[in-house]
């Protein structure tokens, strides 16, 4: 079987590495990939957003499957081209993925079908949000309602945050016309966690829990980035997941159904936990960065057969099993991320870190240069492990992380503290 790996983050390299284990496997390619991937996946060089160019490629290689990573391409309808080409393809179709790529309608939607979230209110005039946001006072949350990497969301703490978030989105334009609307929304007090399932549409299959860390710094600190890190299991929702699917995750599936939008694929949400209950904050329409890396690291099934149950509608007859245990993901990021940072710095201690089931250090914004690894983006390496308990997983994670070293690494500290003060509990 051929296979195209759509992306280049993190979240491919781990999508790469998991699908090589299938004894199906004859090749894997990857567009356009990063400067670790060339391991396990021929890169191709073509741009996650080209579709003609990817429908062109697989075509000619005769791919048998292509798997989308980013959300970029799959609220572009990469999905839909590639069907309308005769190419099979997995993730959800372009009128599905709009429930990431429009914030305005995910709201609209949770509150005509009965979901839990907050309170908010929608604005594409910056003058009506600057007043709304007076009138409503702070803590408050402003959203782009479009796609934005992952920070396009501000919590603003004071009211002038606020104002000032409107005016960066709506007037100075920071993530262009995903921020034509913002959607203003009340600010919930609790934990986030992130809960992911596979669906055929019909079928809701739950993935593990897991817990991401947005902020980059420590104590959940700064600016919302991409992700820090994340690990599995969360133990904030990890005896609700009952309470989540028939509260959240089947009556969205069912209800994007029942509205014409058939999802299939990964359905992410972002979720508060709070003393009044669970909410949703966002959804993702893909496996969430850098969950993707603890959570595929305990798959023990072979992801080909899944994505294959799921576009043969039969995900009802595929049993999924998970290794036991718990795995954690720490991300290396540029010095400046989120913000402005530089690139081409050289990695070291790559080659001192074997591969292995327990350990494996993941590419997300690496390029090769004359034969070395070096910094090309933002969020750079995902050092993910796993082990008997939480403790474990991270000890080994964070051993690794103290043996690479690259000019203005940072990484947060406190990943999976969280778990593992409620593990104590």
């Amino acid at each position: 079987m051929k296979v195209l790996v759509v992306g280049s983050g993190g979240r491919e390299h781990t999508l790469v590495w998991k699908l090589a284990q299938s004894p199906r496997m004859d090749r894997i390619y990857c567009a356009p990939g990063n400067g670790g991937i060339s391991k396990l996946a021929e890169r191709v060089d073509i741009s996650a957003d080209d579709m003609e160019a990817l429908v062109r490629f697989a075509r000619d290689k005769g791919v048998d499957l292509t798997v989308v990573g980013p959300e970029g391409p799959l609220a572009l309808g990469i999905v839909d081209r590639f069907e309308e080409a005769g190419l099979r393809v997995f993730g959800p179709r372009k009128n599905a993925a709009i429930l990431e790529g429009s914030k305005q309608f995910t709201k609209d939607f949770l509150t005509r079908h009965g979901i839990p979230t907050a309170a908010y209110q929608s604005f594409t005039d910056p003058e009506a949000a600057i007043s709304y946001i007076r009138r409503q006072g702070a803590p408050i949350v402003v959203k782009a309602d479009g796609l934005a990497a992952g920070k396009g969301v501000i919590v603003a703490q004071q009211v002038d945050e606020a104002v000032a978030a409107v005016e960066e989105i709506m007037r100075a334009k920071r993530f262009g016309a995903a921020g034509d609307t913002v959607v203003v929304e009340a600010c919930l007090v609790g934990e986030e966690a992130s809960f992911m399932a596979f669906t055929d549409g019909k079928t809701v299959v739950p993935m593990l829990s897991s817990q991401d860390h947005k902020q980059v710094l420590d104590g959940d600190q700064g600016p919302n980035t991409g992700g820090m890190g994340a690990y599995t299991p969360a133990p904030v929702i990890q005896e609700r997941t009952a309470e989540i699917m028939d509260a959240i995750m089947v009556p969205t599936v069912r209800g994007m159904a029942e509205e014409g939008r058939p999802f299939t694929g990964v359905l992410y949400a972002g979720l508060m936990i709070t003393t009044d209950g669970i909410s949703v904050l966002e959804y993702n329409v893909r496996f969430g960065d850098p969950e993707a890396q603890p959570i595929l690291f305990r798959l023990k099934s072979d992801l080909v057969d899944i994505i294959e149950a799921i576009l043969a509608n039969r995900l009802h007859e595929c049993r999924i099993e998970w290794t036991e245990g718990a795995s954690a993901c720490v991300v290396l990021s540029s010095g400046g991320y989120p913000g402005t940072y530089e690139t081409g710095k050289e990695i070291s201690g790559l080659d001192v870190i074997p591969d292995s089931d327990d350990l494996y250090v993941f590419h997300a914004g690496t390029q090769t240069t004359n034969g070395k690894i070096v910094t090309a983006g933002g969020r750079v390496l995902g050092v993910t492990a796993r082990g008997p308990n939480l403790a474990s997983a991270l000890g080994r994670s964070y051993d690794a992380v103290n043996r690479i070293h690259f000019e203005g690494k940072h990484y947060r500290t406190d990943i999976g503290q969280k778990g593992l003060e409620r593990n104590k509990g």
